[in-house]
């Protein structure tokens, strides 16, 4: 009998939480659409017409949100199988709430814009212009001023560059020069290393010569050695 009481009693809390969300999605998913109407409304109204839609609209999307928070409480609560195609719902319910919320903030920003445009044409149109009350005098100091300003500025970046050509320039001989050096630099060091080639083949050619005359005089003397011992 208790399981029995428990079992009915889940299902009476299960189908009450289940009707509670459907007449809940219902209602918001109806909220949706009456936004979207008074959008339209809202396009073409002006005047007090215009603030009484656009504060029912602002009172919809709070309640659309309070019934999204709801329904997702609710949806969590929903069985496995049912669990998914739920929040489905609720999410487009979401997506349809910051839709309409941007729609309306787009529609504020150009409302503030156009209202801004109007009262800068106001501002234009009441502007008085007088003519000159016998002052016929022409301020033109400032102006001379800042063309002489301008003039100066003008020849400062013309000495500048010139200044920058002129170092170029220098720069461009100088490297010239250096080129010349380099290669000169080249040349003699080339001339060194050859006559130091040569003073070594000197040098040794001096020291085969004498080796030479040494032995030929040493020859010489044992030649003219034995000559003396046997012939005589």
């Amino acid at each position: 009998m208790v399981f029995n009481f428990e079992v009915k009693f889940g299902c009476t809390v299960c189908s009450a939480k289940m009707a509670e969300m459907e007449t809940l999605y219902k209602q918001t998913n109806k909220l949706t659409l009456e936004i979207q109407g008074l959008l339209n409304r809202l396009a073409t109204s002006r005047g007090g017409d215009a603030n009484d839609i656009e504060n029912q609209i602002e009172s919809n999307l709070q309640t659309i949100g309070t019934n999204c928070e709801r329904l997702n409480i609710l949806v969590n609560k929903e069985p496995a199988h049912r669990r998914q195609n739920s929040k489905m719902k609720v999410d487009q319910l979401i997506y349809d709430q910051r839709h309409l919320e941007a729609a309306l903030r787009n529609y504020r920003q150009k409302q503030m814009l156009q209202k801004k445009e109007e009262q800068e044409r106001e501002e234009l149109l009441q502007r008085k212009f007088t003519a000159n009350n016998g002052d016929t005098s022409i301020m033109i100091d400032h102006a001379l001023q800042h063309n002489s300003s301008l003039h100066n500025a003008s020849q400062g970046v013309d000495d500048l560059l010139g200044s920058g050509s002129s170092i170029l320039t220098n720069l461009r001989e100088q490297r010239i020069t250096l080129k010349g050096v380099h290669k000169r630099i080249l040349d003699i060091a080339s001339t060194l290393g050859l006559s130091n080639t040569l003073i070594r083949l000197i040098d040794k050619r001096g020291t085969q010569d004498k080796w030479i005359v040494f032995g030929g005089i040493i020859v010489t003397c044992i030649i003219m050695f034995l000559v003396v011992k046997y012939l005589t």
